[in-house]
């Protein structure tokens, strides 16, 4: 027994995971901490709700959209370190730019910048990551990778919080930024030092698929209709700071909560999911479609409340449906797998995002109802694409 742990914690599977995780660390440091004050910083230069969301959803839009033309390029070519250093340049400088940005119009270029460049890296990392999936499990690989990336999600806003708890202001904040950034770049460059063939990790096939069949098209499907009623962190933070319920330097505390939630999330769902399967899909659904009731309330006790559903939301993004797409997708066609997935993701995200910020200018209790409609909705499509897959 204790041979077999001893192989298990040196496994070359599992430091891929640790290190892309700790990239991944510094990353979510810079462009969490970024998002925790996005919402508030456009306000302050004079952007709208309804434009605050629609910008937001146009980032997401594109940062999934996108993914299919990288996954495709990353196939085709085999380059995929190239394309995931490309992405990461973009995804992480464009933060710290933002100090610079002189109207929410610029300001908006940035985001949804640095959303294109995530779109870019993002289908050839879960692609790299899928060939440890054979020897760590679906739900564990990506758990374990994912909670990296919530931690550093928990301590960029925190970073941003002492900026302005100290006196600093949002352009201040998002200057400390560069140097998470810079970190994360030295750290991507060790795991390509380290691994310049990932797909050598994997030691038996993680997939029957060859093709892509129904249960494919239908969890993308659902994904999307689960997307839709995701809401972005920077239409609630313009909420609470419109509405004077959190003082400017807690808003940032609050998102450090729900991603700090989202770590211990993560570790169990992806845990359970390997055990259990789909029903864990399902609950991480309806726990998500909690948090849209408790967060547009008028007193900060269920505020506090929905931070650790909105977590669960988001694990069940980036862990759950990874698992499920990994354990599908067609083999060496991978990067386009996770990059359609994701594009069909995005255009629900990006129809929710412009509902929610529309909707918000007129009537809260509507934007609160769409999202749990839409959520719950996908329940019946999940269920379909798990009876295809068994």
């Amino acid at each position: 027994m204790m041979k077999r742990t001893s192989d298990f914690t040196d496994s070359p599977a599992l430091r891929f995971v640790l290190m892309m995780g700790v990239v991944n660390l510094f990353g979510d440091v810079t462009y969490e901490g970024g998002a925790a004050i996005n919402g508030q910083f456009l306000g302050a230069l004079g952007a709208s709700a309804a434009a605050v969301s629609i910008i937001a959803g146009c980032g997401e839009f594109l940062g999934y959209a996108l993914r299919s033309v990288s996954g495709y390029v990353a196939d085709r070519t085999g380059r995929y370190w190239l394309v995931t250093f490309v992405g990461y340049a973009i995804n992480l400088f464009a933060v710290p730019a933002m100090a610079l940005a002189g109207s929410w119009q610029i300001a908006g270029v940035l985001i949804i910048a640095e959303r294109i460049g995530r779109a870019i890296r993002k289908p050839t990392v879960e692609a790299m990551i899928s060939y440890t999936t054979g020897k760590l499990g679906r739900g564990w690989a990506y758990g374990l990778n994912t909670a990296l990336d919530e931690t550093g999600a928990t301590v960029g806003p925190l970073v941003i919080a002492l900026v302005l708890l100290l006196g600093g202001d949002y352009r201040t904040g998002f200057a400390w930024l560069f140097v998470s950034a810079v970190l994360a770049g030295a750290a991507l460059v060790a795991a390509r030092v380290g691994f310049p063939v990932p797909a050598r990790l994997e030691d038996r096939p993680t997939a029957e698929a060859k093709g892509f069949g129904a249960p494919y098209w239908l969890y993308m499907a659902a994904a999307a209709v689960f997307a839709a009623g995701l809401m972005s962190y920077e239409l609630v933070a313009f909420h609470l700071a419109r509405m004077q319920l959190v003082a400017g330097p807690w808003i940032p505390v609050l998102l450090a909560l729900s991603t700090g939630c989202g770590v211990i999330a993560n570790l169990v769902l992806g845990r359970l999911y390997d055990r259990i399967g789909l029903p864990v899909i399902l609950a991480g659904v309806v726990l998500s479609a909690l948090f849209a009731p408790l967060a547009f309330q008028n007193t900060l006790l269920p505020i506090v409340l929905a931070m650790p559903l909105w977590g669960v939301g988001y694990a069940t993004q980036d862990t759950l449906l990874k698992a499920v797409i990994a354990g599908i997708l067609p083999e060496g066609r991978r990067g386009l797998a996770f990059g359609l997935f994701y594009a069909a993701y995005g255009v629900g995200w990006l129809v929710g995002s412009i509902a929610t910020g529309l909707l918000y200018e007129r009537s809260l209790p509507a934007v609160i109802a769409f999202v749990v409609i839409a959520q719950l909705a996908s329940l019946p499509l999940f269920l379909l694409a798990g009876r295809g897959h068994r």
